[in-house]
């Protein structure tokens, strides 16, 4: 569970990432959970963007993807969202929250 200066630490690092995934009309699919692992593995925080043909809304995007990675939710705004999980291996941990 992050505090709310984690989470807030964590949208301005969210603020300049790039869409790295991308919900279209198959809505959270196997591959998209994949997906997901790797890109949490490897970065930690992930910036996702649901597509209008997705006909499901961020917010239960994120839900979804958090309940199957064990990630925690960070933000939701429009049609984004941030989801935050530390590496599983603690010497490839990039990102140090505040106390």
């Amino acid at each position: 569970m992050l505090t709310t200066k984690q989470r807030a630490q964590l949208r301005g690092m969210a603020n300049t990432l790039p869409d790295t995934l991308i919900i279209g009309k198959e809505g959270v699919t196997e591959a998209v959970e994949r997906q997901l692992e790797e890109l949490l593995d490897s970065h930690e925080l992930v910036k996702g963007k649901v597509l209008e043909s997705a006909m499901l809304t961020p917010r239960t995007v994120s839900e979804a993807l958090c309940e199957a990675s064990g990630a925690d939710p960070v933000q939701c705004i429009g049609a984004k969202f941030v989801l935050y999980r530390p590496a599983r291996e603690k010497d490839k941990r990039k990102i140090v929250l505040v106390k």
